[in-house]
Order: C-alpha cells, then structure tokens, then sequence
C-alpha cells in the first residue's frame, strides 16, 4: 500500500533539479550584489584616498615687519599709493621674515634666502599685498602671517613626492627637504585645513596649491537656477497636456516617441546645439553659466516629462472621474485634485534630473566653460549668470589634464565635493518620495 503522506513530501529528479537551478541562480544574484558593492567600495576608497589630502594644506608661519620706508614711503597710508608698491616690493620683507625664522629657532642651513623662501607658494606676495591694502593701519608693524607652502613642499608632507621622485624635479632638492623637516620640527611649518579649496577661486599652472573650486561651484549654482527655473514650469506643463489634454492621434505618438528619443541623445550633442543656437545665433556670452544653464535645460527636459508623465499615470483614474463627476471641469480636475496627488512623483524626478545635470561636462566643453577662471564669486545674480565661469565637473576635467601631480589630488577634491552634492540631492530625492507618496 502507497504511503500518501510520504509520496507528497518526496521530491522527484525534476524537483530536485529545479530547486538546484533556483538555489543557483539566488547565488549568482548574491555574487553580483557582492562584484557591486565591492566595486562601489573600491571606487569610493579610491576617491577618497587621492582627494581627501585637498581639504589640507601646508601652511608657513612667519612673523613679517611691515617696514614704512618699503610699502608707504610718503607715510599717509594713501590707498593709491599703496596700490603702486607692486608684488616685488612685498618679497624682501617676506625674505627677511624667513631668515629672522630661522635664525630665532635656531635653525642651521645653508640654503641661501632666494632658496628658503621658494618653498613659499608664489602667491605669497600677492597674499601679503591683499593683507596690507585692506589693513593699511598695520604698516610700521610686525604681523604674524600665515603663508601657503609650494606644492612641493605639500606633496612631500603627504607622501606625494619622495627623495627619489624630485631627482629629475628642478623646482625642489634634497637640500631644502631636510631644511622642510628642520621647518616642521620647529613649528615653523604645518598642516591644516583648507577652507580656500572650498570657498577660492582655480590657480594657474604654477600655483597649483592655491587652486580652489569655490568659483566653480557658483558657476554650477548659478546653472541649476537657470535649469530649475526653465525645465520645471516647460517640463509640466508639456507633461499635463501630452497625458491629459492631447488628442490621441499620430501626431501625439511622433511626439511621445521623440521625447524618449531625445531622453537617450548623448549630452554633447546638446553642447553642439547649444553652441549654435546660443553662442553662435543669439549671441549670448560665451561660457556664462546663462548659457550653460540653457544647454542643460534642453537635456533635462525629457527627463522631467517622462517622470512627469509617469507621476500623472499612478493617479488612480477614479479620482478623476470622482472630480469630473460632481462637476469640476477637466482643468479643476487635474490642477485641482491630480497634480497635487502627482506632485511627489514630480518633485522625485525633477531633482534626479537636476543632479545628472550637475554633473554633465560634455556640453559645457563645447559652449566654453572650461578653462582659467581665477575671478572671485560673482556678487549678485545678473553677475553670476552673465560673467564667464566654469562648473564643479568641468573644473575637476581641467585640472585632470594639466602636469602638476598637485592638480591631480585638486581634481580628486572635486570629485569628492561633487559628489556629496549628487548624494544629497539623490538623498533628498528619496526621502521624499517616501514621505509624501501615497499608495493606492
């Protein structure tokens, strides 16, 4: 006699085989979750290796004499005439101020003053002039100054350049490493952190350590004004008409299938559009964040009509047809009852949109927004829409491409900063959509 019970619980060949195909495949998913995250990691890893070293830097400190008979000779502390003692009569005082360092913490080397004070950045100057044109009442005064040490110097301080790397380096010797190690000894010399790589401006070649993204990152403001302020009432609007209002029709089709065409258009084609139609047709101004804001407008639309769209969708049709029955016109309908149940879908999508476009470099090479930009932060909006400037990912693709080994670890910076901004507005984003979505 058949055992029922047993013949139930008992798994046949093909059984086996499919739950040994299913356990298999759940490894595999597991395995590329695993490849995933360790990727994720080791990129994250990598990125903050090489970048965080740009949040510090090598400062000198150094005691100045700011000597009368050098900066304001008349002694009427007259801004113009101070305007007229130019950068090369502010480094004898900065060469004196380092010998007096050396010789106060006694210090022996033989490194003549031109060589000591070449491990200062060669802003040291200007730094020094800025100080004294904005406190003229400090000349006839010993102030203590903080100056930026060159990049070398902050390489070495950080493991970047080495005793066998500077053989073929003629900007640094062996000589002034060990008087950089008697410097730091002494106190003369340190690390700290570095709020000019945030808040200034970019550098030129031979000031690397100077460089900041600040500017930058006004320039990439300035954009996502011009981007929010365009894309979201366009990208709306052309949502609530194509899904609510539109005839369905083959004209309507061609349009639909061109949205989802141009959401999958690679973004320098729109820097090539933008090139044309802004710069070359309109005369707009070259490499202003107006401009750059433009472009990616144009590949953000699509994205926010899609999302749009597809917030309009999830409304259940009840509602609207609950509105229309008690008899709300279709426009109080949908502006009155579905656009605000949508809201959150749309508000989801127009901030992802906002942070791919942040994070776009290809269309702002073609519109010029690369380059040397070493203006401070604009002071107002028109000002910051309409002066030349650079973005977050344009900067970091610049100093990605010059020489200096500093600029490297600059670019690596920006990398880091640019992508707390895609975290935090991606952060934003799903927060939320959690919080205000509703599930039907």
């Amino acid at each position: 006699m058949t055992d029922v019970t047993t013949s139930i619980l008992t798994q046949d060949a093909r059984t086996k085989k499919r739950n040994a195909a299913e356990g298999r495949f759940k490894l595999y998913g597991i395995a590329a979750i695993g490849v995933g995250l360790a990727m994720l990691i080791l990129l994250m890893v990598t990125i903050l290796g090489n970048g965080v070293g740009a949040f510090q830097q090598t400062f000198i400190t150094l005691n100045v004499e700011l000597l009368e008979s050098k900066l304001d000779k008349k002694g009427n502390r007259d801004p113009a005439d101070l305007k007229k003692v130019t950068t090369f009569g502010y480094a004898p005082l900065i060469k004196n101020a380092f010998g007096a360092a050396v010789t106060q913490t006694g210090i022996e080397t033989d490194l003549k003053s031109k060589d000591q004070a070449k491990l200062l950045s060669k802003s040291a100057a200007a730094e020094l002039r800025n100080y004294v044109l904005a406190n003229p009442d400090q000349i006839g005064q010993t102030v203590t100054f903080t100056f930026l040490a060159n990049s070398r110097v902050d390489g070495y301080l950080k493991g970047r350049v080495t005793r066998e790397s500077i053989a073929n380096d003629k900007n640094i010797n062996a000589a002034q490493l060990d008087f950089v190690d008697q410097l730091k000894q002494a106190g003369v010399l340190e690390k700290r952190f570095n709020a000019d790589f945030i808040l200034g401006a970019d550098a030129s070649d031979q000031r690397p350590e100077a460089a900041g993204i600040g500017v930058a990152m006004a320039g990439s403001f300035f954009m996502m004004l011009v981007v929010l302020a365009l894309a979201l009432p366009i990208g709306v609007a052309a949502s609530i008409y194509l899904e609510e209002f539109a005839p369905k029709n083959w004209i309507t089709d061609i349009i639909e299938v061109n949205i989802s065409n141009l959401a999958a258009v690679p973004s320098i084609v729109f820097g090539i559009l933008g090139l044309a139609v802004f710069i070359n047709y309109m005369h707009l101004p070259q490499s202003a964040p107006l401009v750059g804001g433009l472009v990616l407008t144009l590949m953000t639309l699509p994205t926010i009509i899609i999302s749009t769209r597809a917030a309009l969708k999830s409304v259940p049709p009840s509602i609207r047809d609950a509105a229309l029955g008690i008899g709300a016109s279709k426009m109080q309908a949908v502006f009155h009852h579905v656009l605000p149940l949508a809201a959150p879908g749309i508000l989801t999508g127009t901030i992802i949109g906002l942070a791919q476009a942040l994070g776009e470099t290809a269309p702002l090479l073609l519109i010029g927004m690369i380059g040397f930009i070493a203006s401070n932060a604009p002071g107002g909006i028109t000002e910051g829409l309409m002066s030349p400037n650079s973005a977050m990912p344009a900067q970091i693709y610049e100093w990605a491409k010059r020489a200096d080994p500093a600029f490297y670890e600059r670019a690596w910076g920006g990398i880091i900063i640019l992508l707390v901004f895609l975290i935090t507005m991606n952060t934003i984003a799903v927060i939320l959509r959690r919080r205000f979505e509703r599930r039907w």
